[in-house]
């Protein structure tokens, strides 16, 4: 559960948050002298449009999300690697002692399909660390150390990929924490913002004072412009 400084104070599209308060500078760049009257100067603009555009550039849960499902589908590659490379070690218990053996299941892969990720890891490395205990016993069968080294290897990565899903995780978990911060606080210099320009034009220009009006979507703004030329 995410903690509360981390939920969005605005309801609309990261992109219509950007937007609108582009726009907004534009026309308080336009009104800046009227924007000092409030202590609002060039620099402090200055400084909402650099956080804006931080915020336009930090990736968004989209591409995050792409991210983690490139390297989820690695991660299965690897696991399906791995237990290749144990039937084909089991294939040859079974040959020897059968598949209801004591030393058949000493290899621990019973519903290998079902284990957990840490469950499989587990398993290739208990398969690797068994099979070479009895490899004298089974040579018969063609098990042999390189059979071994290619379900120690199979593990070595399938852990590697599992760190690296985790790890994408993390940084998707920081990434959208990180963005919530900021665009709140770019939405608060939106309302900032708005304020100070409907206080400006409030009864003077009724124009001006839409242009600095907030609606729930960029859509809903263009529709009210487009009534106010109509007038």
């Amino acid at each position: 559960m995410r903690k509360q400084g981390f939920h969005r104070k605005y309801k609309f599209p990261d992109a219509d948050l950007y937007a609108m308060v582009v726009e907004r500078l534009k026309h308080a760049q336009r009104d800046l002298k009227e924007f000092k009257e409030f202590g609002m100067s060039m620099t402090k603009l200055k400084a909402i449009q650099s956080r804006a555009l931080q915020f336009y550039n930090l990736p968004n849960d989209d591409e995050l999300v792409g991210i983690q499902m490139v390297v989820t589908d690695k991660k299965y590659d690897r696991a399906n690697l791995l237990k290749s490379a144990i039937r084909a070690v089991m294939t040859r218990v079974a040959m020897k002692y059968g598949q209801r053996s004591g030393r058949y299941r000493t290899y621990g892969t019973a519903k290998m399909s079902d284990m957990t990720d840490a469950q499989l890891l587990f398993c290739g490395r208990r398969v690797a660390r068994v099979g070479r205990k009895q490899l004298a016993l089974l040579a018969e069968t063609g098990l042999n150390e390189n059979a071994l080294m290619r379900v120690q290897k199979a593990a070595s990565d399938f852990e590697k990929s599992m760190n690296i899903q985790q790890d994408k995780v993390a940084e998707r978990d920081i990434a959208v924490e990180k963005r919530v911060i900021l665009g709140n606080k770019i939405y608060d210099d939106l309302i900032h913002l708005s304020d100070i320009g409907k206080s400006i034009w409030d009864n003077k220009n009724k124009t001006y004072y839409e242009q600095y009006a907030i609606y729930e979507s960029n859509n809903e703004q263009k529709k009210k412009r487009k009534e106010i030329a109509k007038k």
